[in-house]
């Protein structure tokens, strides 16, 4: 039961979905539908919410009993960190938390190799806006609506479930793992809990700053879970960037690449990077937490069949947290309950949201 998969989604036409039933949209579906939806600049929303929306951390992050004393150059870091937060203090008393805040998205450009334009370039920015609750760290819960487009996804620390206006509801399988946007200062517990198992890869200056810096990887036990005779999850780290000076968590970086092939069909490879900017920390009952960033995500589709060579399609998103509470009042785990539909088809094999384009 406890499997979930990485938060990403097959985009399906509107009129596919009202035509198949959920356990027709397999793979082979998404294959058919995945290049008219990233060349058509009407799709271009879609792709926005599907990569920069509601993505996963690559590893899963329960929390362990404090580090008694550094072992390593990692948990040294990690002590750093917690001291520049003070999220130590949260520890046993912090049951949920609750944030809202705005975002603005935009698909930069899309480009072939040899830098011809593939589809629409320098997209109109999107404004909207989220709000999220969690109950640390399995139990999440958002809402995010983008131009008219509302995506609502969750976990009740069994199973992750979205449901976009275009493809419904739909749960997923692969290891218990975090919402990313967490990690994003706005739960450094969580950042705590989960980069003291990382590995130290030494110093970088990033964004002006000089940093530690710690890598995460899912290892192959992990990958092999994501994946099944389509799609190949070949990798997917995780790098975060802590100031020397600071301590505290000022970028977030990850990669993933995946390998695609039907029967009969060439292979085509979608690697994945995207770096997020953290900033703007604020006082909340006394913790440090980032109320500010922006994020960039850098799509790369490339394989034999494309006889254009490779091609590259450019995000960006910045966000801003307008509100942040600590222990609200009458949150239970009943807000964590998903929807109809992923309770009927859970644990039977659903559809996946391992879409090497969304993640």
């Amino acid at each position: 039961m406890n499997r979930l998969a990485p938060l990403s989604e097959e985009p399906i036409n509107e009129e596919d979905n009202k035509n198949c039933s959920k356990k027709a949209q397999t793979w082979r579906n998404w294959l058919k539908n995945h290049f008219s939806l990233l060349f058509n600049k009407k799709s271009d929303l879609k792709i926005l919410l599907s990569v920069l929306g509601c993505p996963l951390f690559p590893v899963s992050a329960h929390l362990k009993q404090p580090i008694a004393e550094v072992s390593s150059s990692a948990q040294y870091i990690i002590q750093h960190f917690t001291a520049a937060t003070g999220c130590r203090k949260l520890e046993g008393v912090v049951k949920n938390m609750y944030a809202t805040g705005k975002v603005t998205m935009a698909l930069v450009d899309e480009l072939s190799s040899n830098g011809s334009a593939a589809g629409g370039t320098n997209g109109d920015p999107q404004k909207g806006c989220f709000v999220m609750w969690q109950m640390v760290p399995d139990k999440w819960l958002i809402e995010l609506v983008v131009g008219g487009h509302k995506v609502v996804a969750g976990s009740d620390g069994n199973v992750a479930w979205r449901h976009t206006p275009w493809l419904g509801a739909h749960a997923a399988k692969g290891g218990v793992r975090p919402l990313r946007r967490a990690f994003q200062g706005l739960d450094p517990l969580a950042v705590s809990a989960a980069f003291s198992l990382a590995q130290y890869m030494g110093e970088k200056r990033i964004t002006d700053v000089d940093c530690f810096v710690l890598k995460l990887s899912a290892d192959q036990t992990d990958l092999a879970e994501r994946s099944d005779n389509t799609a190949e999850m070949i990798k997917h780290v995780m790098f975060g960037y802590f100031s020397q000076r600071s301590g505290l968590l000022v970028y977030l970086e990850d990669s993933y690449l995946t390998r695609i092939q039907s029967p009969g069909s060439h292979p085509t490879y979608w690697e994945t990077t995207m770096g997020t900017k953290i900033e703007d920390y604020r006082t909340v009952d006394g913790v440090m937490i980032a109320h500010s960033g922006q994020s960039s995500a850098i799509i790369t589709q490339f394989g034999d069949n494309l006889r254009a060579g490779p091609v590259i399609t450019r995000l960006e998103e910045t966000w801003m947290i307008d509100d942040l509470a600590l222990n609200v009042a009458g949150l239970s785990i009943d807000c964590f309950i998903p929807p109809g539909e992923v309770q009927k088809d859970y644990p039977e094999e659903n559809l996946d949201w391992r879409s090497p384009l969304h993640r």
